[in-house]
């Protein structure tokens, strides 16, 4: 098992997909098994990595995760067949923003467009169970955010200034209140007031 995580992490590599750094991941699994979550959307699947560590958390986790790229898609599904997890783990293949997702969840993690992350929580926040959290990864940007001298390119300095503003729309998000980790890339945990 650990042996094929490892594979997924090397291809991720070599193909240049963006998948949850270990740290990250590691506290993401340790947070949902010390809060007993059961029921997750995740949007932005890519190859499956980050579902499939949830998944193996516990057997009653249920997963719907929603992957717009086909070619990840399918590496996804592969992966997902692999380990077995096809009864814990739903993935769909669709624009996030066009998807309609029923159910309520205890955890909604975002890791898809960094530029989209507002309109994400926007419309997946009533699918959000009344105590559950949403969990965004990615928001230094490899350290970018922080510190915008290492920015080399204009399109990281677009993402950069979406992620300022998300972050700005959680620190004046009157329904939610937010805590930032500095775990991975650094997430935020925001729940309901």
């Amino acid at each position: 098992m650990e042996e094929k995580l490892s594979e997924i992490e090397e291809y991720a590599k070599e193909k240049r997909i963006p998948i949850m750094m270990k740290d990250g991941i590691e506290f993401l699994c340790n947070y949902i098994k010390e809060h007993k979550i059961k029921r997750i959307l995740e949007i932005g699947s890519a190859i499956g990595y980050s579902a499939i560590k949830m998944a193996l958390v516990d057997k009653d986790i249920k997963i719907v995760t929603i992957e717009r790229d086909k070619e990840r898609y399918d590496e996804a599904i592969k992966n997902i067949d692999y380990f077995n997890l096809n009864e814990q783990i739903e993935i769909i293949n669709g624009d996030a923003m066009n998807v309609s997702v029923d159910g309520m969840y205890d955890l909604i993690f975002i890791d898809a467009s960094k530029g989209h992350n507002i309109d994400f929580f926007e419309k997946y926040q009533n699918n959000l169970n009344k105590n559950g959290v949403i969990i965004t990864d990615n928001l230094s940007f490899h350290g970018l955010v922080e510190d915008e001298c290492l920015i080399e390119t204009k399109n990281q300095r677009g993402i950069v200034r979406k992620i300022k503003m998300f972050i700005d729309y959680l620190d004046n998000n009157k329904e939610f209140v937010t805590e930032y980790v500095a775990v991975g890339d650094r997430i935020s945990i925001s729940r309901r007031v």
